[in-house]
């Protein structure tokens, strides 16, 4: 059996670490791997693939950067010249980026069967790209592989059959528990930072909707100025978030203890997400990788996919269109005072040998 699986950005490059792991061990799948390009940049892509021991792509299409349409489009094009001379048994697809979409909609329109890992996710915000992305996809999928339960009812409610999705349960904290201690013996970030555990905060600012509109921008750079006067904040920062910052909130940050530093690799990541006293973000993955470290999040947007962490109060959302007053209500909330219940949402950590048995044998799901 030969999976052609696509990834193109850091959190799929993540997922896709413990579930090409999981199809190696079977013995009898041969993947082949696209990496579009979509995050290009070396601290944005090479070093996940160092870390995490992903198989090195197959195929390199080197897309990069530029509008949604003309992204999509070239990775369409180059996904399909790959599945032509392939032809094979399945599509393998994470999240909800432009590479899940290219590469749902380059196999279905050749007949190839899609599996969709995180299906069913919905912010119900069809302003987000992200949002059209994951609606697109899960519609022409065969595997429907969702994280929870309240993505299968999405689905359900779609019209979707029941027979095609598979709840599994989220392949992020089967990495989170692979990596943790790797991370906590290998990482070395929070000292070469100066950072003490417990007693700075950790942001991540990148979604278009955020970096493209001056004014949200410049608030979700206010509030973190303000939790800047209790604890250092580190921001490592998505290239299309530093070319968008302009002048007045460079001098902003320059007189805060908003510590702005280049991406860093996954177990420095994870290292700074434990260590948090709170993490504010925009990132879906880190939302759910802060519960999975029981560190309180808030989350700078509109809505989240993850209703299940707000509903349990690690998760509380900020828009950054409201008023700081209400954010300044919110940054009470750290490590110091967390939810009490943290229950076990996402499964059991074996989410990844899941989608692998059920890809062989759909009837062992």
């Amino acid at each position: 059996m030969e999976i052609v699986t696509v990834i193109g950005a850091r959190p799929q490059f993540v997922k896709a670490s413990v579930v090409s792991q999981a199809l190696k061990r079977l013995g009898t799948i041969r993947e082949y791997i696209i990496h579009t390009g979509q995050h290009y940049d070396s601290n944005m892509s090479d070093v996940f693939f160092d870390e995490l021991g992903i198989p090195k792509p197959d195929c390199f299409l080197g897309i990069g950067s530029s509008s949604h349409g003309q992204q999509t489009g070239r990775m369409l094009e180059g996904i399909e010249g790959v599945l032509m001379n392939h032809r094979p048994d399945l599509m393998l697809v994470y999240g909800d980026t432009n590479s899940t979409l290219a590469g749902a909609m380059a196999a279905a329109k050749l007949h190839i069967p899609v599996a969709h890992v995180e299906a069913g996710l919905r912010s119900f915000n069809r302003r987000m790209p992200e949002e059209i992305n994951r609606v697109l996809t899960d519609h022409v999928s065969t595997f429907l592989f969702t994280p929870t339960q309240t993505a299968v009812e999405n689905l359900i409610r779609e019209g979707i059959s029941g027979e095609t999705i598979h709840q599994v349960g989220d392949v992020m904290y089967d990495v989170s528990l692979a990596y943790g201690q790797l991370s906590d013996d290998k990482s070395t970030v929070l000292g070469q930072l100066g950072l003490v555990r417990g007693e700075y905060s950790l942001a991540t600012v990148h979604r278009a909707e955020n970096t493209d509109d001056p004014s949200r921008l410049a608030n979700i750079f206010k509030a973190l100025n303000f939790v800047s006067q209790q604890a250092p904040v580190v921001l490592p920062i998505h290239p299309r978030t530093r070319n968008l910052l302009p002048p007045d909130i460079v001098s902003l940050i320059a007189g805060s203890d908003i510590r702005v530093v280049d991406p860093v690799g996954y177990l420095d990541m994870l290292q700074l997400e434990k260590h948090a006293r709170t993490i504010l973000t925009d990132s879906g993955g880190v939302q759910k990788e802060a519960y999975f470290f029981s560190v309180p999040c808030i989350t700078l947007r509109d809505e989240t996919e993850w209703v299940e962490l707000v509903e349990l109060g690690w998760n509380r959302l900020w828009s950054p269109s409201s008023s700081l007053e209400r954010f300044y209500d919110l940054a009470r909330y750290d490590r110091s005072s967390p939810p009490g219940s943290h229950p076990d949402i996402y499964g059991k950590g074996n989410s990844a040998s899941l989608i692998a048995s059920c890809l062989v044998s759909p009837d062992r799901a």
